[in-house]
């Protein structure tokens, strides 16, 4: 037996931080499988140049600009996709901000900035979307980018540990209190993804010692290298698409083996 290409045709995606990496990637490959995206950001430009891209393939795209810790920038959002598009069937939390340091080297300030994005960012998300997704008789389907940080314990990064941990548990209940309306709520659990986070990273942490510094970090996972937003995006696909319609409340790792063999 052939196995059928993933698709999502007819199916209106709202992919959140789509402006680069995972979520960028995310907006791309869905746009690919026939899926209309809307491609939200709070970097205007940056949602545009994804939108464009899509356009690009021959596929139905729209920017819209939205700081996902205003809930009433995301209740609008979300209500202009709807009109425009009829439904939200897909809904990708990918919006996310990185912290470092210990608990001792992450002030007030952090741990807010970190917890207004990556916490409250996907609940006022999840809020909209669900409410979106009760009205439409088929339901829907919720991706959240999580980490390998909600799950074990990574060196100096305290806050952004302590936000995904709440992302993963967030999918958890939200699986479980919705499952009767036919909307599915799954997770990812990324290891490192060579994004421009990190290219950013290493030039102000590393200056001249990018390249060592970047093959150093690739060799913290097994499996020799880091993981590439397209292969998040693949994974997303599966997991957003009906080839996925029996799971629901799961989280899953990609992370080169990160968790499993080096525990």
């Amino acid at each position: 037996m052939t196995a059928l290409p993933l698709r999502l045709d007819g199916k209106t995606a709202l992919v959140t931080g789509a402006g680069s990496g995972i979520g960028r990637a995310i907006a791309i490959c869905f746009a690919r499988a026939g899926a209309r995206v809307a491609a939200l950001d709070i970097v205007d430009a940056a949602a545009g140049e994804t939108t464009s891209e899509i356009e690009k393939l021959g596929a139905d795209a729209v920017a819209v600009p939205c700081d996902v810790t205003n809930q009433r920038e995301v209740d609008d959002a979300f209500a202009l996709v709807k009109r425009r598009n009829g439904s939200i069937d897909i809904l990708v939390n990918s919006a996310g901000i990185a912290h470092v340091g210990t608990i001792e080297h992450t002030t007030e300030e952090d741990f807010d900035r970190v917890y207004a994005v990556n916490v409250k960012g996907v609940y006022n998300c999840l809020r909209a979307g669900i409410a979106a997704m009760k009205e439409q008789p088929s339901g829907g389907a919720i991706l959240n980018i999580a980490s390998v940080a909600s799950s074990i314990g990574i060196p100096d990064r305290f806050a952004y540990s302590m936000s995904k941990g709440a992302v993963l548990t967030m999918t958890f209940s939200v699986a479980r209190d919705y499952v009767h309306h036919r909307i599915r709520c799954n997770c990812v659990a990324p290891a490192r993804i060579h994004t421009p986070f990190v290219d950013g990273f290493l030039a102000r942490s590393y200056p001249g010692r990018e390249s060592e510094m970047f093959e150093q970090l690739s060799k913290t996972q097994p499996i020799g290298r880091m993981g590439r937003p397209e292969e998040v995006a693949e994974l997303a696909l599966f997991l957003c698409s009906d080839a996925a319609a029996f799971i629901t409340g799961s989280n899953y790792a990609i992370d080169g083996g990160f968790v499993t063999l080096k525990m």
